[in-house]
């Protein structure tokens, strides 16, 4: 069977050249297909595995699913650093560089304005989480202070549903009560003094055991959406 074509993400043409050793899904190396001023990332996956029944399948793999995932971040990180990427929907995967550039014409105007608003701009996310014996009323007013103070700081901001999650296996168990989990979004230019306000906000944890959590610089997810290929 032929290959089919990965599409990781769109954005606007970039001249910095990706890390040399950088493979994509498949192990296959991310290449560009070019349409009107636009790009759409790509790689060269086999039918065998990407086509609409085993992609099913394979899903429902942990392993491979996780492999895979992997593989589509490293992509994504490795293009943030050279440019502002629209990342499409993990697993987008279309028939060859023809429905690509179908994809790019389709979409050109959600694209471009899109790609225009977030433009010199990455998302950080920030999590707040509870320890076991957290005073719940204080641990409650410093995430949602912390939120409004970088709500203010950022051009944007979305509010994730509170999930339990752990930030590291070892303290599994011990951080499971999420109190914040945002993302915001700004310019990369500005990210330093984003990252001090994160830094500042932890030396006045309140008692009882409350954890912040920040990662990033990411590729601005939250904030951005392509019709039906997102």
């Amino acid at each position: 069977m032929s290959g089919l074509r990965y599409v990781y993400a769109v954005c606007r043409p970039f001249e910095a050249a990706l890390q040399a050793q950088l493979a994509g899904v498949a192990g296959s190396p991310p290449t560009a297909v070019h349409h009107e001023g636009l790009v759409a990332v790509v790689s060269t996956v086999p039918a065998e595995e990407f086509a609409e029944t085993p992609l099913r399948d394979r899903l429902e793999d942990r392993s491979w699913l996780t492999a895979t995932a992997r593989a589509h971040e490293q992509v994504i990180d490795a293009l943030t650093t050279v440019t502002t990427p629209l990342p499409l929907r993990f697993a987008t995967v279309l028939p060859d560089d023809s429905a690509v550039r179908i994809l790019l014409e389709t979409h050109a105007a959600e694209i471009r304005a899109v790609l225009d608003r977030l433009a010199g701009r990455v998302e950080w996310s920030v999590r707040v989480y509870a320890g076991a014996e957290p005073d719940a009323e204080q641990a409650g007013h410093f995430a949602g202070r912390l939120h409004e103070e970088l709500r203010a700081a950022a051009e944007d901001a979305r509010l994730h549903p509170p999930r339990i999650l752990k930030v590291t296996e070892a303290e599994e168990g011990a951080w499971g009560r999420n109190l914040l989990d945002a993302a915001y979004l700004v310019p990369r230019r500005q990210s330093g003094g984003f990252v001090e306000m994160v830094d500042k906000a932890r030396e006045t944890l309140p008692e009882g055991g409350v954890k912040v959590h920040l990662t990033g610089p990411w590729a601005p997810y939250s904030f951005c959406s392509l019709g039906g290929a997102r």
